[in-house]
């Protein structure tokens, strides 16, 4: 399929119909950014009720690794459906789950045997963390950082920090989370240069919060996105992560890699923590991993993850249906995908730090592969956030054929599926040039 090709007014008569269908019978808790209804998809492309193609660089916020409905994982769905669809592995075993787990004890990034647990989501990933962490240390304490987002349950909730509505109405938080700067080199909290970076934000760990708030013996571990998604697509210096590294090694604390957003090939590596040279105790994996399908990850040394049955268990994580599809989706990522990330996805930075330079309302042009963030700015000295500018520019983009989200206070995040084609990121660069272009008013300077 072709996109963009618009063929009605949007959103179209079809749309308008099923969006106020949604009105009297769905939550109102969920976030709509724009009047997509989705109807169909293959690979970058997808098709609402109307008829209208779009390009799509927002994959579902960042499922659809392998593009919408690939024909590999396509066929190992249908092929495990026909055997079974459910048989719980908390209580039984079957092959999917198992081999899943072989997979991800040859890709995890960190030496030595490893455990896998299996769940439904993100969120669900980061609470089996959380529990295997407190469980295993004996310890309460967890500390996270400023603008992460691991997850809306009370859990993975408490450790979130990317925006207060997230939080507001379902205090008090788990007991034990504590929060510290993430290192943002376009936003230094605490005042550096990247180029003279030693990841002093980290000195409000060791300086503060381990002095004033809790004893170094009473963390249980450190959870942090190894590129931060949410909170506006932050790629922190390598210093960083092997600075955290450091101090939870020499305090007895476990490293938790949240890689729900960054994992599964989005940055050109399997995990977006292998572009720092450092290896966590445990990861999250979800979002990618089974292309759309519902399927959580936790994945630890297996020192680690060693409770005994009964301590923590998932009636549906692990689903066979969902297993088959992430088989497919890894032996995808690592025969082409993967590559096509990385290689794809440089080209499209190289166009962007193109735009940047026509539109000075674009501050901060960052990622790896196909996990990329434009920070929107009023000011370039300033660097005052552009807030109504982004979501204008993200409703132009759909206007004009292409899906991207928003992400952080001021930022547009483009996580397309990792099918892109230069072509096609090409066409949705030009797009975003054509909307900025139509929100500031800016020409070429």
């Amino acid at each position: 399929m072709n996109a963009p090709d618009l063929k009605t007014p949007l959103p179209g008569p079809k749309a308008k119909a099923l969006i106020e269908r949604d009105a009297h019978v769905v939550s109102t808790s969920y976030t709509r950014d724009y009047p997509f209804v989705m109807a169909r998809g293959e690979g970058a492309v997808v098709e609402d009720v109307d008829g209208n193609r779009f390009l799509d660089c927002a994959a579902g916020i960042a499922v659809n690794s392998t593009g919408h409905s690939h024909p590999q994982v396509v066929a190992a769905i249908i092929d495990q459906a026909q055997k079974f669809l459910h048989m719980s592995g908390t209580d039984f075993y079957y092959e999917p789950q198992v081999r899943l787990a072989e997979i991800f004890n040859e890709i995890a990034p960190f030496d030595g045997q490893k455990r896998s647990f299996f769940a439904n989501s993100g969120t669900e990933a980061n609470e089996a963390a959380i529990k295997l962490a407190r469980y295993t240390t004996k310890r309460y304490g967890v500390i996270a950082f400023l603008g992460s987002f691991h997850g809306r349950t009370m859990g993975s909730l408490s450790l979130t920090s990317s925006r207060a509505i997230q939080r507001k109405g379902f205090g008090p938080p788990l007991a034990g989370a504590y929060h510290a700067p993430y290192a943002n080199c376009y936003r230094c909290p605490v005042g550096k240069r990247p180029d003279g970076c030693a990841a002093e934000c980290l000195d409000f760990v060791e300086d503060q919060l381990l002095v004033h708030l809790v004893s170094p013996d009473e963390v249980a571990a450190v959870m942090v996105e190894s590129i931060q998604g949410e909170g506006g697509y932050v790629v922190p210096p390598a210093q960083f992560h092997q600075r955290l590294r450091d101090l939870t090694t020499r305090h007895g604390m476990l490293l938790i890699c949240d890689e729900v957003q960054s994992g599964m090939g989005r940055t050109g590596k399997m995990f977006g923590i292998e572009h720092f040279g450092v290896q966590p105790d445990m990861i999250t994996a979800a979002k990618g991993v089974a292309s759309g399908l519902p399927l959580g990850v936790t994945t630890a040394r297996a020192e680690v993850m060693s409770w005994p049955p009964g301590t923590h268990a998932s009636t549906f994580g692990g689903n066979p249906v969902a297993c088959a599809a992430a088989l497919a989706t890894v032996d995808l990522l690592r025969t082409s995908l993967m590559q096509n990330a990385a290689d794809v996805g440089a080209y499209m930075m190289d166009l962007l730090k193109a735009v940047q330079e026509k539109h000075a309302v674009v501050g901060d042009v960052r990622g790896r592969g196909l996990m990329i963030g434009i920070e929107l700015v009023r000011d370039r000295t300033t660097k005052e956030r552009a807030t109504t500018e982004r979501n204008r520019v993200v409703e132009a983009c759909f206007k004009r054929g292409l899906l991207v989200l928003g992400a952080g206070r001021n930022a547009v995040r483009l996580s397309p599926p990792l099918v892109l084609t230069k072509e096609q990121a090409k066409t949705a660069v030009g797009i975003i040039d054509a909307a900025l272009g139509e929100v500031t008013g800016a020409a070429a300077r």
